[in-house]
């Protein structure tokens, strides 16, 4: 069984240019406390400054603009609860889309729970948010607009730059999760016109454990935690050195590869979509509009989610429904059902590949034989039980 990987939206294999970054601070090589004012202090912060410089440079920001999390749903929550509770004598409405990940979902659960009014915008089925429905719930009392940049299920690109634009002239703040977006898209936070952006290093070939929140400078935040001086107090504790060391040599290669890696993503993901089609696989594309080019969500019509999953991890080859298992139930994607309806058929007959770095044309060439195998298979089983059916009928 050749294992083939296909689910970089989930999690990106570490470059190994971003483990030997990590390694001395891991080894013991270098031991210190960033904080610390001694030479081994000194040593471990050159690594955490060198990190923060890469990054505000990739997004045309400054250096003490850069807060780092321990991911993307810390950034997340950190945006949307830190500017909510230093700004609710000004307001406490909060708007947001009914597609976003979880970590923008719950995060605005939660200030509901504290008294807070939050309108979750649809979105068209093309997955992203119409202008004229945001111009509609924008309020006097709003206070925060976080959408984000492009969908974690099927790669949607939402219209940061117009939503920013538009924003300018009121005064609520403006988050985006560019998680996705970050490791293939040019993003510039001053043409965006973003007052906050996050971003998650094991989704860019970088350590697990290591994100960060870009703040445009004067924003107040409210922070999540108390006990330091780190992170201009937003985020006490000792930094993740290693992670963050990591981090900084994931954006360094990011910087000299976007534009090459976007365009290996989208002919990886065109290959796909021939390579079925030369199978005779029926499909089609959740959200036709622009998308982010290492994404794609299928629909398979005739083939449940947890079936396909199921079949395919047997063959070693990994993909995912964007959906979340709880108390071993399968979960139908949320964002499908914004997209599309609770009951219509493609919320439990689809599933999302998304390509990454070790991924080549020949591991696509056998997804697509493996996807081709399921559906016949499938077809097959179907064919049979209507002819019980009809059998029984008779």
């Amino acid at each position: 069984m050749t294992d083939i990987y296909l689910d970089h939206a989930a999690t990106t294999p570490v470059r190994p240019e971003a483990w030997e970054a990590m390694k001395p601070y891991l080894d013991g090589t270098i031991a210190g406390n960033p904080s610390s004012i001694h030479h081994f202090g000194r040593e471990a912060r050159k690594a955490v400054d060198a990190a923060r410089m890469s990054i505000a440079e990739s997004l045309g920001a400054n250096t003490e603009e850069i807060i780092f999390t321990s991911g993307g749903t810390e950034a997340d929550n950190l945006a949307i609860t830190g500017v909510a509770r230093s700004r609710k004598h000004e307001g406490t409405h909060v708007i947001t889309t009914e597609a976003e990940h979880h970590a923008v979902l719950h995060a605005c659960k939660q200030l509901e729970r504290e008294g807070y009014d939050v309108t979750y915008l649809p979105v068209m089925s093309d997955g992203t948010v119409r202008m004229d429905a945001l111009q509609e719930a924008l309020r006097e009392d709003t206070i925060l607009v976080t959408i984000m940049y492009g969908n974690n299920e099927t790669g949607a690109i939402n219209p940061i730059k117009a939503i920013g634009e538009h924003l300018r002239v009121h005064n609520a703040l403006f988050h985006t999760d560019a998680v996705q977006a970050y490791g293939v898209l040019p993003l510039d936070v001053a043409s965006l016109q973003v007052d906050l952006l996050t971003a998650s290093a094991h989704k860019i070939n970088g350590p697990k454990g290591s994100g960060f929140l870009y703040v445009k400078k004067e924003t107040q935040l409210h922070p999540l935690f108390f006990g330091g001086e780190q992170e201009r107090r937003l985020r006490p504790g000792t930094e993740n050195v290693p992670a963050i060391a990591g981090f900084g040599e994931a954006v360094q290669l990011l910087m000299n590869e976007k534009r090459e890696r976007a365009i290996t993503y989208t002919r990886l993901v065109n290959h796909l979509l021939s390579a079925l089609e030369d199978e005779n696989v029926a499909y089609e594309i959740n959200g036709q509009g622009q998308r982010l080019p290492h994404i794609i969500n299928l629909h398979l019509p005739g083939i449940s989610t947890e079936a396909l999953l199921t079949q395919l991890d047997l063959k070693g080859i990994a993909v995912s429904s964007g959906s979340a298992c709880t108390a071993g139930s399968f979960q139908p994607s949320h964002v499908l059902k914004a997209m599309y309806g609770e009951d219509d058929g493609r919320v439990r007959s689809s599933v999302r590949v998304s390509v990454g770095y070790g991924n080549d044309e020949e591991q696509l060439n056998e997804a697509a034989k493996a996807i081709a195998n399921i559906a016949d298979q499938h077809r097959r089983l179907l064919a049979k039980k209507r002819g019980e059916t009809n059998g029984n009928k008779q």
